[in-house]
């Protein structure tokens, strides 16, 4: 559909009108893309500081995989969050501060697999990556599966210093 069509119907439309305004739908929906850009930039940014800071070897386009709603989890050696993307809370109820600080075992629950946790558990004390299916828990208590890649992270000198997770609803 050719939009100059519409465009110039609605010009013709308000151009007697005694109201020339926007509608603020057109603002509501702009606010909202402006706001999920901002979100995925910043994202990107902090994954970019980490990397940094830590001295990874990257091999991941952060901005990409945020795109496609994917959700980042980050952990240090000790499998403790040091970071987790904001469309966390989209995924799982979760906002970023909630899980900041803690294991992702907060995720799991009786439901959860033990075989495949035991599985992931063994691929990161081997040091090796991961994918697997798991269930997990929204902070509601709803159960959602998750389709998990797991990378141990090394500096430059061969040492992990993170671990980082690309997760999204698995169907």
């Amino acid at each position: 559909m050719d939009f100059n069509v519409y465009d110039v119907a609605l010009a013709k439309q308000f151009e007697n009108a005694s109201i020339k305004s926007m509608p603020l739908v057109a603002w509501d929906i702009y606010s909202q893309i402006f706001f999920q850009t901002n979100m995925l930039l910043l994202d990107v940014h902090s994954l970019h500081q980490i990397a940094s800071k830590n001295q990874w070897k990257s091999m991941w386009d952060f901005k990409e995989s945020l795109q496609e709603e994917t959700v980042i989890v980050v952990t240090d050696a000790k499998l403790k969050i040091v970071f987790a993307s904001k469309n966390i809370q989209k995924m799982n109820g979760y906002e970023v501060d909630e899980v900041i600080g803690k294991s992702p075992k907060m995720f799991q629950g009786a439901a959860t697999d033990l075989q495949v946790s035991n599985e992931i558990r063994q691929a990161v004390l081997n040091k090796e990556p991961f994918e697997k299916n798991v269930i997990n828990y929204c902070k509601d208590g709803s159960l959602y599966k998750c389709h998990i890649k797991g990378f141990p992270i090394f500096n430059h000198k061969g040492e992990v210093t993170n671990f980082i997770a690309f997760e999204k609803i698995a169907a």
